[in-house]
């Protein structure tokens, strides 16, 4: 499977942005994640989507502000974002979990098996 991700870039606080992230390859997966890396801090859980149901999972911090969805006949998955803070400043990167179908596995990159190269997101204050 290979990733592209794309979208990021330099918003105001309480702007939006829309990420995407388009899969070739070997396109099967169970789930889809997006997780995201501060300066300094370690890659922590953003959002997922379940390949087939749709269901969708998110961290405490962006639940009600970003929105993740998938696109089946594209292979691609979206991150809307709105309403966005200086704290969602970091490096996003969409993966692909393939070996595990279970959502236990969806919030931890330990479990993710294919990886996008990283899209920028950066708000100012």
């Amino acid at each position: 499977v290979q990733l592209q991700a794309c979208g990021g870039g330099l918003v105001q606080a309480g702007g939006s942005l829309r990420l995407s992230c388009a899969a070739s390859g070997r396109t099967f997966s169970y789930a889809m994640g997006w997780f995201r890396q501060a300066t300094g801090k370690e890659r922590e859980f953003v959002a997922a989507i379940a390949w087939r149901s749709g269901s969708t999972y998110y961290a405490d911090a962006v639940k009600g502000r970003f929105t993740i969805s998938r696109d089946n006949a594209k292979n691609t998955v979206y991150l809307q974002m709105n309403s966005l803070i200086p704290e969602d400043t970091a490096v996003y990167y969409c993966a692909a979990l393939t070996r595990y179908s279970n959502s236990y596995y969806y919030r931890n990159d330990a479990w993710y098996d294919y990886w996008g190269q990283g899209t920028q997101v950066t708000v100012s204050s």
